[in-house]
């Protein structure tokens, strides 16, 4: 979600008639929409091509329902920097073009929170098929497809284009929104019963999606925990040195698998979602119980932090790659197994063959 930016200073977000003042937001918010936008495809792009490279690791059917809904996530925080950050540069260049009740100003709303609640969603149906996977994967194998997978995104994308529809038929509406450069829902106070549902049924399903995420990353990492350290009591003998190699190895191998790299990736996903989305939807949630409807500027806060959700998001697959789990976590195990013996060698093709 690419956000206009405006500077912080309150001499310059409220409206003059001056030229001095104006123009200075005019052109950092202008720079700063073009910088998000650009970086943040370019980042997409970047971790797409990245998954297209390796997806011959994921070649086992039980692996390819968690690519498609990888490549989900990055394809709807692609269109979303694409989209909004054209409609935030068309505001910037165009003063006055977004104005309430016009036409533009629903679009540019509806995709602000469609595409928001995609990423939330996405990242929660990624969550729970990696718990599936990892708790009761005799079960995933067998029922869980690419298919099933296609038709979660299909349901999820549903959803939130219902949610984001739902002022074109007459049920809430979309206000220009503090400092006048984007709209969303009335989060304020100032709309009808209906704005209010809208506002608390958007924040309930996003918190709902954070918290379910994190439980089931949770448990998928109890799970891997405790499949590891049974592996390595159960490789260990009293043979000496050649016992401890074996469970080294062993250790090593699961530990570096490709579950691992997925259940990491996951993990860190996640986090950078409920640290960017948490404050903005815990706060407008709280707003509708509250009395004065003053704009907030720790609303725009929020807004700006969940933008940057779109942009770390592909990053998470750049920088945590294989390779780089391979050197952080498996390195040390690897050192502590001679290099004169065939179990180094050994061990690394157990884990290529496990991937």
């Amino acid at each position: 979600m690419t956000t206009p930016s405006v500077p912080i200073n309150e001499s310059l977000l409220n409206v003059s008639t001056t030229n001095n003042t104006t123009l200075i937001p005019k052109t950092n918010g202008l720079g700063m929409s073009l910088f998000t936008m650009l970086f943040g495809a370019v980042s997409n792009l970047t971790a797409l091509g990245i998954l297209a490279r390796s997806r011959s690791r994921f070649r086992r059917q039980s692996k390819k329902s968690f690519l498609l809904l990888t490549v989900a996530l990055l394809v709807a925080d692609l269109l979303g920097h694409v989209i909004l950050g054209a409609f935030a540069l068309h505001v910037h260049l165009n003063p006055g073009v977004l104005q309430p009740g016009e036409t533009f100003c629903d679009v540019f709303g509806a995709s602000m929170v469609f595409f928001g609640l995609c990423s939330l969603f996405f990242g929660f149906a990624m969550a729970v098929e990696r718990c599936m996977a990892i708790t009761q994967p005799f079960f995933h194998v067998s029922m869980v497809t690419t298919a099933h997978a296609k038709s979660v995104v299909l349901f999820l994308s549903t959803i939130a284009l219902l949610l984001a529809l739902s002022p074109f038929f007459s049920e809430g509406s979309y206000f220009l929104q503090f400092p006048k450069t984007w709209c969303f829902f009335p989060i304020h106070g100032k709309g009808s019963g209906d704005d209010t549902t809208l506002v608390l049924v958007f924040s309930s399903l996003g918190l709902f999606a954070l918290f379910f995420s994190l439980f089931c990353n949770i448990v998928s990492g109890l799970a891997l925990l405790h499949a590891r350290i049974k592996s390595r009591k159960g490789n260990t003998t009293p043979s000496g040195s050649s016992g401890r190699r074996a469970s080294t190895a062993s250790s090593a191998s699961l530990f570096c698998t490709l579950d691992v790299e997925m259940m990491v990736q996951l993990a860190a996903v996640t986090v950078v979602s409920c640290v960017c989305w948490g404050p903005f939807l815990i706060h407008i949630f709280i707003k509708q119980f509250k009395m004065y409807t003053e704009p907030d500027k720790l609303v725009l806060i929020g807004l700006r932090m969940a933008a940057w959700n779109q942009i770390l998001d592909p990053w998470v697959y750049i920088l945590l790659r294989r390779k780089m789990l391979m050197r952080l976590c498996c390195g040390r195990y690897y050192q502590g197994i001679p290099t004169s013996s065939n179990s180094l060698s050994e061990s690394r093709r157990n884990t290529i063959n496990l991937q």
